[in-house]
């Protein structure tokens, strides 16, 4: 094992959702790199879209931290490889700090991080300094670095919030209520980074807003130890694997990628929006997204539907995941009752609803072990199929994500980490 590795850390977490994390974790992220710091940023929870922002905001990609999705060892692995090139590390946590089972706090004691609270003080004053003096103390072994506030009114506001804080709380700085800051939402939580022609000037405005009371050099440092990883047999030397990535196939982890590496594998991407062929491959993987967003592009877009026709008839692997597995039903019904027609692998269509339909994490019992995941998603499918098999929510929720298998194609809601069981992730790619 390697010797231990340290680097000064902050885990950006808040009372609850909605208070503007990420936000203030780009905001931070962008300070940093301008004052000439080496950035890594992780993101608590199953997320795609936050970590599109802060990589946007930090210049280096984005990963994710779950005890129970990438489990203590691959955690401990990513945080060990960011401190040993990097200045500072931010994580950013998912939902409220105590929110959850494990939860962004468990994620900063396992790990010896400090938190730093992002707290909407739009309609505080003094009730300011007590909420994230209540955040500190009330678990006494998770150790408390500061406070940055959101949606401030004007300078005079953020000085009465600063002034409300009690010692050892570190004041980091405040972001104005303001439309140039915010960072705009959809159905599925953030605008996607490359959507937005602003990005960079929103981050900019935020990282300036904090103003000088970010001081990098008070932030603790955090030592992680290496754990020993056992290296990854080479099952997929020699193939080559297509993997979806446009507007409408952009929720892929970092980590899949790497794990498909990893495995041997040779990556290509391609566009089902705006490509005519699949490139020369042995495997086609296609990721989540937004094709209810794009459905008519999809739809138009005959020659490629054809292509991924063609792949399934020639018996290769195909494995598509929530989104991109609505490209492959017969129909795809858009929330405005608009109907499309899709590339018709599976029987059957799929229908946008006005709330969610899933939500949480879930692990497939496959012949090589558990293949753990997520879900999230607000359509809902219509298929004659019967499920190949069923995924199960580890903390007891009615969640059961049917996965469909339809000759070489491998298809379901679940959005599959492949980190967590590499050999279950080969067989998916494989004859």
């Amino acid at each position: 094992m390697t010797a231990a590795s340290r680097c000064r850390t902050l885990l950006i977490s808040a009372p609850a959702s909605g208070q503007g994390k990420t936000t203030v974790t780009a905001a931070l992220a962008r300070r940093a790199v301008q004052d000439g710091l080496r950035v890594r940023v992780f993101k608590t929870g199953p997320d795609f879209i936050d970590p599109m922002l802060l990589a946007r905001a930090s210049g280096a990609p984005v990963y994710q931290l779950d005890l129970w999705m990438v489990g203590d060892a691959g955690c401990r692995q990513l945080l060990h490889e960011a401190a040993h090139t990097a200045d500072l590390i931010l994580i950013e946590g998912v939902m409220g700090l105590f929110d959850g089972s494990p939860c962004s706090a468990d994620l900063a004691r396992r790990f010896g991080v400090p938190v730093l609270a992002v707290i909407d003080g739009s309609a505080m004053a003094q009730t300011f300094g007590a909420l994230a003096l209540g955040l500190a103390q009330y678990q006494p072994d998770l150790t408390f670095h500061g406070v940055v506030a959101n949606r401030v009114g004007s300078a005079r506001h953020a000085e009465m919030l600063a002034n409300s804080l009690r010692p050892p709380l570190h004041w980091l700085g405040a972001l104005p209520r303001d439309a140039a800051v915010a960072l705009p939402e959809r159905h599925l939580g953030l605008v996607q980074a490359d959507e937005l022609a602003d990005i960079d000037a929103r981050i900019d405005a935020a990282a300036h807003a904090l103003g000088a009371a970010v001081d990098f050099s008070a932030i603790p440092f955090s030592h992680f130890e290496a754990p020993a990883v056992a290296r990854m047999a080479p099952l997929l030397a020699g193939r080559r694997i297509a993997i979806a990535h446009d507007a409408a196939h952009a929720f892929c982890y970092a980590a899949n990628r790497d794990t498909l590496r990893a495995l041997g594998a040779e990556l290509v991407d391609f566009s089902p929006l705006t490509d005519a062929a699949l490139p020369a491959a042995d495997a086609v993987y296609l990721p989540g997204g937004y094709p209810e967003l794009h459905a008519a592009q999809l739809s138009a877009n005959l020659p490629m539907q054809a292509a991924l026709k063609a792949h399934h008839a020639a018996r290769k692997p195909l494995l598509a995941e929530c989104g991109g597995m609505m490209g492959l039903f017969e129909t795809l019904i858009t929330q405005d009752g608009a109907r499309f027609s899709m590339a018709g692998l599976l029987p059957g269509h799929t229908a946008m609803q006005p709330r969610f339909q899933a939500l949480g994490m879930q692990a497939l019992d496959t012949a090589d072990g558990e293949l753990r995941g997520h879900s999230f998603h607000y359509s809902k499918c219509e298929t004659p199929l019967k499920p190949w098999m069923r995924g199960r929510n580890p903390n007891g929720g009615p969640t059961a994500e049917p996965v469909y298998r339809q000759g070489s194609l491998t298809a379901s809601y679940l959005h599959a980490y492949f980190a967590s069981n590499p050999v279950a992730t080969a067989r998916l790619f494989l004859r």
